[in-house]
């Protein structure tokens, strides 16, 4: 089957119509990052000097600054990812994110599918082939929204692997549990991060890798002079403070409330699929073309499924707003779908974190 990866949330929009497609959070930047980004401007005419901002991100990982890249969005990593390494076998683990995909076949190099199986979409590490050198996956995982076990991500790095976990979404999850940005003991490990989603940063293309010193010298080595602009170097220092990341913390904590209470709201005849732990939620709903038609007739932008390796038009992955929103949105949802069906859904288990 063929799918189009360079399709994402953005695409959804359009004027009048209510965002639950892009997975930014609602709100963002805060007012206290708008003053950094506007302090910054006065500094633009002078060349970006990376060094602080570098610093800040490994002291809040517990990193040397040699093992962070800084990068204009999480993106450019999987390009210089792409361009930089020469995997014999590349293996990506969808249903996720497609630009790492879509990256490494822009460069030549063939890629092979791991698609895990619904309704949980959970990761068997046993799965990789071990003879895999490059090995892509997300956690949390776009667009299923699901949060891997540390310990199963971990036992996919060997030496002679490069092991790259997209956490982009890290900081939706409170305390960040399964994340391996702090770990240096893994060999080959390259952990992608993002300001984008938490604090609303996606159009100043702000992002970071953490990973072996080797092997982000041999990323950086690829890049541009001055990849990164001054403010975004400005966003990267100010969202790494202490008061920051105890901020980004609350916000996943309401945002899990927030979740529930779109589970709770949504009707019969919807499936959800596996536990979503993230700022996003996975569905499935019976004539899904034609209900995501008709959700946008309505008013409400939702993101297409079809497009993620491992899902079909049945699937409707829809942003996690506040709960007034999310009432109004399965509202409309109910009616489109009609009377429920005998068998009704089963919502997934509640996390511990808002029990």
């Amino acid at each position: 089957m063929t799918y189009d990866l360079d399709h994402h949330g953005d695409a959804e929009l359009a004027p009048g119509l209510t965002d639950l497609a892009v997975n930014v959070r609602a709100g963002t930047p805060p007012p206290w990052l708008r003053a950094v980004l506007h302090r910054a401007v006065d500094d633009v005419a002078a060349y970006p000097d990376a060094g602080p901002a570098r610093a800040a991100v490994a002291a809040a990982h517990g990193r040397p600054p040699e093992e962070v890249l800084l990068a204009a969005g999480a993106a450019e990593v999987f390009v210089l990812v792409a361009r930089v390494l020469a995997p014999r076998r590349a293996v990506v683990v969808h249903p996720s994110f497609t630009e790492p995909e879509a990256a490494l076949r822009a460069a030549g190099h063939p890629v092979e599918r791991l698609v895990l199986e619904a309704p949980g979409y959970r990761l068997d590490p046993a799965a990789v082939p071990d003879d895999a050198d490059l090995v892509v996956l997300g956690n949390p995982t776009n667009p299923t929204s699901v949060l891997h076990p540390a310990g199963a991500v971990a036992a996919l790095a060997r030496p002679g692997r490069v092991l790259v976990v997209d956490e982009a979404f890290a900081d939706t999850v409170p305390g960040e549990p399964e994340s391996l940005a702090g770990r240096r003991d893994l060999p080959g490990v390259l952990v992608v991060r993002s300001l984008t989603k938490t604090w609303g940063l996606a159009g100043l293309r702000v992002g970071c890798a953490l990973g072996p010193a080797e092997l982000v010298a041999l990323l950086a080595a690829a890049q541009p002079h001055w990849p990164v602009s001054t403010p975004a170097l400005a966003a990267l220092t100010a969202c790494t403070t202490p008061a920051a990341r105890a901020e980004a913390d609350a916000a996943a904590v309401e945002l899990a409330a927030h979740r529930a209470a779109l589970l709770a709201a949504l009707p019969a005849g919807v499936e959800v699929a596996g536990e979503p732990r993230s700022s996003f939620v996975l569905l499935r709903v019976p004539d899904g073309a034609r209900v995501r038609a008709e959700l946008r007739a309505r008013g409400w932008a939702v993101r297409r499924g079809d497009t993620f390796p491992g899902l079909d038009a049945d699937h409707l992955r829809v942003a996690v707003r506040d709960p007034g929103t999310s009432r109004a949105f399965a509202g409309d949802l109910a009616e489109i779908l009609g009377p429920p069906s005998p068998t009704s859904r089963t919502a997934p288990p509640v996390p511990e974190e808002i029990r």
